[in-house]
């Protein structure tokens, strides 16, 4: 008896150890300010293609001309792939445009509405919090 209440213990002990706390996933107006939109065209220097978003970064200029790199968040891979996107749509080093909505801390963040491809093919890359795709 003593002994299967030790591996019970063990098994416990074991599942508490193993478990990662997750992050919570937040609504887009905490995050994001729909009065804020904005346009971006830049060179794609990095696409990170994970959950719960896909991210993407730009290098574009400024309105002094100076180089800013932007982070562009999206909806899920799954989602993107149900509008169109494909891992290898678009790549390091190609030029896009996007539309989005400005992180509300102000810094270079915003959320991706939407993005014009290299190919000239728009694509919807938001959630459905933002008002959804363009009619």
């Amino acid at each position: 008896m003593r002994r299967v209440n030790w591996t019970v213990a063990l098994a416990a002990l074991g599942l508490l150890v193993s478990i990662k706390p997750l992050p919570a996933h937040h609504s887009f107006m905490a995050e994001f300010d729909q009065r804020k939109p904005l346009t971006v065209t830049g060179v794609v220097t990095k696409i990170e293609w994970q959950n719960p978003h896909a991210f993407f970064y730009l290098d574009a200029k400024d309105e002094h001309g100076r180089v800013v790199n932007w982070s562009f968040q999206t909806a899920t891979p799954n989602a993107l792939t149900n509008r169109g996107w494909k891992r290898d749509s678009v790549k390091v080093g190609d030029q896009v445009t996007v539309q989005g909505y400005l992180a509300r801390h102000g810094s270079n963040l915003a959320a991706a509405r939407s993005l014009v491809m290299p190919s000239g093919q728009k694509v919807f890359t938001g959630t459905m919090d933002d008002g959804g795709p363009d009619k």
